[in-house]
């Protein structure tokens, strides 16, 4: 059991399962899994189950993937 709490104040609706999260998003729960593997969703784990953050996955906005285009005006 974690005693690692936040301090700011959880409130429930706020948090979402990945399965809910996926859905929202139309993408799998194993990519909401990746998102929250590497840092870029919010989560918490209550029970031994992983809530994401529903602002977190409503404002998320994807990578382009690849490196960064040089500067055109070069």
């Amino acid at each position: 059991m974690s005693t690692n709490f936040p301090q700011e104040r959880i409130s429930p609706s706020e948090w979402i399962s990945q399965a809910e999260a996926a859905q929202l998003r139309g993408v799998s729960r194993q990519a909401i899994s990746k998102l929250v593997r590497k840092g870029r969703l919010k989560s918490l784990v209550v029970g031994g189950h992983t809530l994401v953050s529903k602002s977190d996955v409503v404002s998320f906005q994807p990578r382009t993937a690849g490196r960064p285009k040089a500067d055109a005006g070069k």
